[in-house]
C-alpha cells in the first residue's frame, strides 16, 4: 500500500464555512470538530472540557443547531455553516447584545464555560426570542458551570432577549 493510499484512507478533504469564512483542509477522519476548529482553523474560543459531550464547553452552531463539537467528527461538518463564539459579534468594534449582557450582569467568572453557554443561549434566542426563566434553565441544563451558580447567566440571557427584541422593534 502506498503512502498516498494511506493518506487518503486516514484523511479526507473537508470544506466548511466558519463565522462567514470559507475553510478547506485535509483532516484525519478520527479528529473532532473541536480539535480542528482549535488546532487547524485557529479559533481557540471553542473549549474542550469533558470530551464526552456532558459539559457543553465545546458547543458551536452547525447549520444553526447547537452541537457538541467534541462529539462531532470534523468530516461530518463538510459543507456546513459553523458559528463559534468568535463569530457572534459582527464587528470587532462592538460585542453582540448577548455578550454585552453577560458583561453587564457579571455572568462569568473563570470564563471556561462561557463560549459554550453563549452559543447555547444564542441558539435558544434564535429558536425562542422571548424565553421564560424556566425555558432558560431548561436550555442551559446541558452546560456545566462550576463557578457562577447560574443566576447571573440566567439574568443575562433574559436581559439579552429584551435587548434583542428592542433592537428588532427599533429597526
Amino acid at each position: 500500500m502506498s503512502t498516498e493510499q494511506l493518506k487518503t484512507e486516514a484523511e479526507r478533504p473537508v470544506a466548511f464555512t466558519v463565522n462567514g469564512q470559507a475553510w478547506r483542509g485535509w483532516v484525519e477522519v478520527r479528529r473532532t470538530l473541536a480539535d480542528v476548529l482549535r488546532e487547524e482553523v485557529g479559533l481557540l474560543g471553542t473549549h474542550v472540557g469533558c470530551e464526552h459531550g456532558v459539559c457543553g464547553a465545546c458547543t458551536v452552531l452547525v447549520n444553526g443547531q447547537a452541537v457538541r463539537s467534541c462529539l462531532m467528527l470534523a468530516v461530518q461538518a463538510d459543507g456546513c455553516e459553523i458559528l463559534t463564539v468568535e463569530g457572534l459579534s459582527e464587528s470587532t468594534e462592538r460585542l453582540h447584545p448577548l455578550q454585552e449582557s453577560f458583561w453587564d450582569h457579571h455572568a462569568l467568572q473563570c470564563g471556561f464555560c462561557t463560549p459554550g453557554v453563549l452559543l447555547s443561549a444564542y441558539a435558544l434566542l434564535q429558536e425562542n426570542p422571548q424565553p421564560t426563566l424556566e425555558d432558560i434553565h431548561e436550555w442551559l441544563s446541558g452546560n456545566v458551570c462550576r463557578c457562577t451558580g447560574y443566576q447571573n447567566i440566567v439574568e443575562a440571557i433574559s436581559d439579552a432577549a429584551s435587548r434583542l427584541s428592542a433592537e428588532k422593534g427599533g429597526r
